[in-house]
């Protein structure tokens, strides 16, 4: 039964047939094999451009605080500045009215 079926199909299924089913198939499984290949390059990239992104963002939070504290210590010069020069103005004053 078995080795008749097979000389049915055989029958139906001429050889060039066959040979382009089997081609169709081999690249098929090239196909996969280098969608798989990106896939996986495509994660690398992903995990790398993620730690990337995260030690920019620490950089970014950094420079933030340095902002900070560099314009408050500005103002806190701008205010020291302002004081020597009220004080410079009330001695010229003084002087002036000596």
């Amino acid at each position: 039964m078995a080795v008749r079926m097979a000389e049915e199909v055989s029958t139906q299924v001429p050889a060039d047939d066959f040979q382009a089913l089997e081609e169709k198939v081999y690249r098929t499984i090239e196909l996969y094999k280098s969608a798989r290949e990106a896939r996986t390059a495509a994660e690398r990239d992903v995990t790398r451009l993620r730690q990337q992104l995260e030690e920019r963002e620490e950089e970014a939070e950094t420079l933030r605080r340095e902002m900070v504290r560099l314009r408050k210590e500005r103002e806190e010069i701008r205010g020291r500045v302002e004081k020597m020069l009220a004080q410079i103005e009330t001695l010229a004053e003084e002087q002036a009215a000596s």
